[in-house]
C-alpha cells in the first residue's frame, strides 16, 4: 500500500478511524472525508503525528456540490484516488409505522443517494485511470433482514444491489468491487436515539477487527478480487 491514495468517506471515528491508521500503517496516504471536519483533523494529526501521512477534507455525502469538489480536490492534489471506502451511513432500527418519515428519508438519502453520488464521483476519476478499488459495507442487514430492520435494511440492499450492478458496468475500468456484509460492530451507531436497541458492545466486532477485513479485501493479488465477506460475531454466526 505504499504511496496509495486511500479515500475513506465517513472518516471521522468508528470504522473511518481504525482504517485510515491501519492503511497509513501501511504507508498509504490518507484522506479522511467528513461531515465531522473537526474530528477528521484531530484522526489525521493523530496519524501524522505517528509518522503516517493524511489529512481531512469537508464531505457532506447528499450534496452534489460537496461530493464533487471533494472528489476532484483530492485528485488534483494527490494525483489519483486508489482506494475508496465508503464507512458512512446512519441507522434506523424500529417499526415502520413508528418511524418519522423526515427519519426515513435521511436514511435514504444518506445510505443510498450518498453512497451513490460518492461513488460515482470517484469512480469517474478511477475509470480513466483503468485502476482502483471500492469497498461498500451495507452490513449483515443488507443481506438479512431482522424484526424492525425494514427502512435500514431497503437502504442497505440498494448498496448492495448498487455494487453488484457496477461489476458489470465496470468490467474493462479494472475497478474492483467489495462488499462486506458486517455483524454488530461496537461503533456509535448504536448511540442513534432511531437505532431503538439495547446492545452490549463489549461481545461485538470491534472497528478495528473490520479494518483488518477491509486491509485484506483491498490487497487481493492483481488477478483476483474479494467479491463479498461476511463477518460476524461469534454469537450471531451463519446468517
Amino acid at each position: 500500500m505504499k504511496d496509495k491514495v486511500v479515500l475513506i468517506a465517513g472518516g471521522s471515528g468508528g470504522i473511518g478511524e481504525a482504517t485510515a491508521k491501519l492503511f497509513a500503517k501501511a504507508g498509504a496516504k490518507i484522506v479522511l472525508a467528513a461531515r465531522n471536519k473537526e474530528k477528521a483533523d484531530q484522526i489525521a494529526a493523530d496519524i501524522n503525528s505517528n509518522g503516517g501521512e493524511a489529512f481531512a477534507v469537508d464531505l457532506e455525502v447528499t450534496d452534489m456540490s460537496s461530493v464533487y469538489g471533494m472528489a476532484e480536490s483530492v485528485v488534483k492534489e494527490l494525483g489519483s484516488i486508489d482506494v475508496l471506502v465508503n464507512a458512512f451511513g446512519t441507522g434506523m432500527i424500529q417499526p415502520l409505522l413508528d418511524a418519522n418519515p423526515k427519519d426515513i428519508k435521511e436514511v435514504v438519502d444518506v445510505n443510498v443517494y450518498g453512497t451513490i453520488l460518492v461513488t460515482q464521483a470517484v469512480v469517474r476519476h478511477m475509470a480513466t485511470a483503468k485502476s482502483g478499488i471500492v469497498v461498500n459495507i451495507p452490513g449483515i442487514l443488507g443481506k438479512a433482514v431482522m424484526k424492525n430492520s425494514s427502512v435500514y435494511s431497503a437502504s442497505k440492499f440498494a448498496v448492495s444491489g448498487f455494487t453488484k450492478a457496477l461489476v458489470d458496468e465496470h468490467r474493462r475500468s479494472n475497478i474492483k468491487f467489495s462488499l462486506l456484509y458486517l455483524g454488530g460492530v461496537a461503533t456509535p451507531f448504536w448511540d442513534n436515539p432511531n437505532v431503538g436497541m439495547r446492545v452490549q458492545k463489549d461481545k461485538m466486532l470491534t472497528p478495528e477487527e473490520i479494518a483488518k477485513a477491509i486491509y485484506y479485501a483491498v490487497t487481493q493479488p492483481g488477478s483476483s478480487v474479494l467479491n463479498e465477506i461476511v463477518i460476524q460475531p461469534d454469537s450471531h454466526q451463519m446468517v
